[in-house]
């Protein structure tokens, strides 16, 4: 098979697919269930997926059930994405060690495995797109992201039941896929008859099909496939206006809409830790009592005063502000560091949002009332706040080191 190839496989051939990128030494993860949500994992084989799982989400709310069917692949995203794979949440940077007057610095040992990522979403591959820009196709990229993401393998299955949070289309970033994968997967069919369309993107996606029995894919199974994502898009129960989006949210800084959110939003941080492309992180020293010192690095997030910590407080001490700064770096400014969007549409921090604030209704609300102004003119950015801790510094004792 070449490139743009297509086949028909089964559930027997999806099993045989885990064990053959096993057997050429990746480590497979996918998809699976864990504490009550779909999250990454390590996967063996079919069994390890949601089989017959559907999930239910709407702003603030997310539930698993369990139907009575044999898809694999009939639910939308979790609150974890692969992000947390390729950048971990926290990581050892270095250690240094004291021997009487000897100072020894050790780097962690890095996976030697490459990752094959099975079953990720379009929209998650396309929150990987936007990683790769801002991590390893950058100026400056972070050798440690760069090597995991070069070896790794992915296996994107196509989108056929989105969550009523989901806003891809809106996006162009599903629930289809055309570029940037492996191998694509297309579940179509039902009860005996369900199947799954393979699609080759690379020349590695092309061998690893070979090593698979397949059947020629027909075209009505091409033809299937096309109607699965017809239903999936037209299922799409939000929307976002990206028309002149960067532009809009610039020129209203000082809507009213700001304080309407502000009343609602927790500043918790959420929306940012479940975002497939959120990529703030800081660097700290975690000291022993044995005088060896580890440095970490730690996601961190907008809604944190040490954020915007400098040298007399924080810039952004509101939560008005917080959430704006999130939101239009993500929609707006994004573009003119990138010359992308940092949204993919997924849905994710509506769904986990606390209190169920939804980034579309946001946007469309200033879109609807362009120009507005404030009832009344802000003293500062904006009021008092609680002295915020110095930016990016942080030093604990501990005996325990945290995993690599």
């Amino acid at each position: 098979m070449r490139i743009g190839d297509a086949a028909v496989i089964d559930s027997r051939g999806l099993d045989a697919l885990i064990r053959i990128l096993g057997a050429l030494g990746y480590d497979t993860m996918g998809p699976v269930v864990r504490d009550g949500a779909i999250v990454p994992g390590p996967v063996a084989g079919v069994t390890d997926f949601p089989v017959g799982y559907r999930d239910e989400q709407a702003p603030g709310h997310y539930r698993l059930n369990r139907m009575d069917d044999e898809a694999v692949f009939s639910w939308a995203v979790g609150p974890g994405s692969w992000k947390a794979e390729l950048f971990p949440p926290t990581q050892e940077l270095w250690r240094a060690t004291v021997d009487g007057d000897e100072v020894t610095f050790t780097e962690p040992e890095r996976p030697t495995a490459p990752m094959a990522v099975i079953g990720a979403r379009p929209c998650e591959l396309a929150g990987l797109a936007v990683l790769d820009r801002v991590m390893r196709n950058n100026e400056v990229s972070d050798p440690r992201y760069a090597a995991r993401r070069d070896g790794a393998f992915v296996v994107v299955a196509e989108c056929g039941v989105p969550a009523a949070t989901c806003f891809c289309t809106s996006m162009g970033t599903g629930p289809g896929v055309e570029k940037g994968f492996d191998l694509a997967l297309s579940e179509v069919g039902d009860g005996d008859r369900r199947h799954f369309v393979v699609r080759v993107g690379t020349d590695r996606g092309a061998e690893v099909v070979s090593l698979l029995a397949t059947s020629s894919a027909t075209a009505k199974d091409l033809d299937d496939r096309s109607q699965m994502l017809a239903r999936s898009a037209g299922a799409m129960e939000r929307h976002l206006d990206t028309e002149g989006l960067p532009g809009l949210l610039s020129r209203n800084l000082e809507h009213p809409r700001w304080d309407d959110v502000a009343e609602r939003c927790l500043a918790c941080g959420n929306c940012t830790l479940v975002c497939p492309t959120c990529f703030c992180s800081t660097v700290y020293d975690v000291t022993d009592l044995d005088g060896s010192v580890m440095r970490q690095r730690s996601w961190a997030s907008c809604f944190e005063l040490a954020h915007s910590y400098l040298y007399s407080g924080p810039v952004r001490v509101s939560r008005r502000s917080l959430y704006r700064q999130w939101m239009t770096h993500k929609l707006s400014t994004w573009w003119d560091q990138f010359g992308t969007s940092g949204c993919v549409g997924c849905g994710r921090c509506i769904a986990w949002c606390p209190v169920g604030i939804d980034i579309t209704e946001e946007a469309a609300a200033i879109r609807a009332s362009e120009g507005a102004d404030r009832s009344a003119p802000v003293a500062s950015e904006e009021g008092t706040a609680p002295p915020g801790p110095p930016a990016k510094v942080k030093v604990t004792t501990s005996k325990r080191s945290a995993d690599a």
